[in-house]
């Protein structure tokens, strides 16, 4: 009886994570330079920063964020800040010598934690999926529909999350796509620091709708 609950919250959901933002752009980084397994530990990473928001949407604590401007701020400037800190690591990126262009495997590669924390965190200070998921736990989703039900919506989102950007790490790390950032890898790195920063302030300056 829920099917048709449950199809609508994939569609939104789907046409959400394909819009570019800050964990495309995390993902894409980490697969371009330095292998599907770093980019696949990252969007993992992404999809359990998922789950943060799906426990406190069922809990209703993004209501709380959502109508409190101090706690909505704080969690804004932790975002913000972080991508700032991303942005900035990227925009120092110096050219690399075509002999040592990392290969997907190389010692190159982020540890597994390092490469969750970086999609969690992402992911997980993100205001915009705070108001996203508040949203869709309270527009889209019927508030009688059991908990057990919402959770398991919950643990969908958080898999297809996952799947989505592991597909995006495998894509970007093919050689062929790796290969066309021999010469020029340092000004993609560069130019990704400057969309997350870009991203930063965008977030910095949003308010609460």
């Amino acid at each position: 009886m829920y099917w048709t609950e449950f199809l609508t919250v994939a569609l939104v959901h789907l046409l959400a994570v394909a819009s570019p933002g800050p964990d495309f752009a995390v993902v894409v980084r980490e697969s371009v330079l330095r292998g599907q397994r770093s980019g696949s530990w990252t969007a993992i990473g992404v999809g359990g920063g998922i789950l943060v928001h799906v426990a406190y949407s069922l809990l209703g604590i993004g209501l709380i964020v959502s109508q409190s401007i101090v706690l909505f701020n704080l969690f804004k400037w932790l975002a913000a800040g972080y991508l700032f800190y991303l942005g900035f690591q990227a925009l120092r990126a110096k050219p690399v010598a075509v002999g040592d262009i990392p290969t997907s495997g190389s010692g190159a590669a982020l540890s597994p934690r390092r490469g969750f924390t970086i999609g969690f965190v992402t992911n997980g200070l993100n205001p915009k999926a705070t108001l996203f998921f508040l949203s869709l736990f309270t527009v889209v989703i019927d508030p009688h529909t059991p908990l057990a039900v919402q959770a398991g919506y919950g643990v969908y989102l958080a898999f297809a999350t996952g799947f989505w950007f592991c597909l995006v790490a495998w894509l970007f790390s093919r050689e062929r796509v790796r290969a066309g950032f021999t010469r020029m890898g340092h000004w993609f790195d560069r130019v990704t620091g400057a969309v997350l920063i870009g991203l930063g302030v965008r977030l910095a300056a949003s308010e609460i709708a």
